[in-house]
């Protein structure tokens, strides 16, 4: 390749990762003008959790890795909730435990149909990934409630917290495609 074509692919690169960080950069302020409590800042260091975001190439890239993500997320939430049964021995908590160690694996299920339906491409397959997406939000909502309907401080507050911010920017992406 001679001096010539390297410039042009070069310059092709650059276009490509500049356009990349244009979608996520629009992505994200679309995000932060919907959820003003969460916010652009929010969506931006969330997507920089997986490098490929950066150079993903439309939303609908980008609404797979947000999947990927919140369900890394649940993974790693479900595995603390496991540590804590192990550790925790007042049965109330223990029995918000179990409820939530159930709802985050239902979780960690509906985000891999999620990808998946965003992936395949289909009017079909973004409906099934929001009807997911949806269903798998609804985790720590209902997580918090049965601490407190058990009177018990929740342990998995700021997880819970944080798996609700994400799967925003899931639901948020993939709603908009």
């Amino acid at each position: 390749m001679g001096p010539p074509q390297a410039l042009s692919g070069l310059a092709l690169l650059l276009l490509l990762v500049a356009s990349s960080a244009s979608v996520l950069d629009d992505t994200c302020k679309s995000f932060g003008a919907n959820h003003k409590d969460i916010g652009y800042d929010y969506c931006v260091k969330f997507f920089q959790a997986d490098k490929a975001s950066a150079i993903a190439a439309d939303k609908r890239g980008l609404a797979v890795i947000a999947a990927k993500i919140a369900r890394a997320t649940a993974k790693s939430t479900d595995k603390r909730i496991s540590a804590l049964k192990a550790s925790v021995k007042d049965k109330k908590v223990r029995s918000g435990l179990d409820d939530c160690d159930e709802l985050y694996s239902q979780a960690v299920d509906e985000l891999d149909a999620a990808a998946k339906g965003v992936a395949a491409g289909t009017p079909q397959g973004s409906q099934d990934a929001v009807t997911n997406l949806s269903a798998a939000a609804d985790a720590p909502l209902t997580c918090e409630t049965g601490f407190q309907e058990l009177g018990v401080k929740s342990p998995l507050a700021a997880e819970d917290s944080e798996f609700t911010k994400e799967v925003a920017v899931a639901l948020d992406v993939t709603t908009s495609l």
